[in-house]
């Protein structure tokens, strides 16, 4: 028995801390402006866009690095930090393109600067995890470990490339290598008022012998 379980283990693919195989979340290449990826910018150009994205995936990671350490291996911390210093001039790019990005589309600086602010707000709050942090942290922690060796410059890439995954981190999934299921039944009395007396006793003569509680179909709910 022991060397069959060496052997299942050593047969599925490397995972990650958390499940014994994790689920495939990874997607297509994306643009930017694809809905859910990330937030719009109206009237943005190519350059705008692809700034928009890689700024983005910056948020994301550090996002990943404040809510990750709960599990130090993923070195979220330590990755983000590194990929701010090998990858600074790439983000010092994006985010001044961002900047006259929303100093052209309003007319006013100030105006511009709080739409930014607002970009960033929204940006990094699009990346709640609460309900799925293991799968976040998870593929935040393959992203940010992949952006660490990768060229300078390929940072914008890595966003078009794994923005996708990122998203689809934040739907809560669980093991599936041994996928299971389990049944719920609810079950209720009726609760029609001719069926209770005033003293809240059941009034079998208007409904019936009370089969308390009454059996109602179950609903069956996939391992997720």
């Amino acid at each position: 028995m022991a060397v069959a379980a060496v052997a299942l283990v050593s047969s599925m693919p490397a995972s990650a801390q958390f499940f014994m195989k994790s689920k495939d979340l990874t997607g297509t290449v994306v643009r930017g402006d694809e809905p859910g990826i990330a937030m719009a910018l109206p009237g943005a150009t190519d350059a705008e866009r692809r700034a928009g994205l890689t700024w983005t995936l910056r948020a994301a990671l550090n996002v990943a690095a404040l809510q990750c350490q709960f599990e130090p291996t993923l070195l979220t911390v330590d990755n983000y930090n590194a990929i701010l210093t090998d990858h600074r001039a790439e983000l010092k790019d994006s985010y001044d393109t961002l900047t006259k990005y929303f100093q052209r589309t309003n007319k006013a600086p100030k105006a511009g600067q709080g739409a930014l602010d607002q970009f960033g707000t929204k940006t990094y709050s699009s990346f709640n995890a609460v309900a799925s942090q293991y799968n976040f942290c998870q593929s935040a922690g393959e992203i940010g470990r992949l952006a660490l060796y990768a060229p300078r410059g390929s940072f914008g890439v890595i966003a078009q490339e794994r923005m996708r995954q990122l998203r689809n981190s934040l739907t809560p999934w669980g093991e599936q290598q041994f996928p299971r299921s389990f049944h719920a039944g609810a079950r209720v009395p009726r609760l029609d008022k001719q069926c209770w007396s005033g003293k809240g006793e059941w009034q079998a003569k208007k409904c019936g012998v009370l089969d308390f509680p009454p059996p109602v179909a179950s609903v069956a709910v996939a391992q997720r």
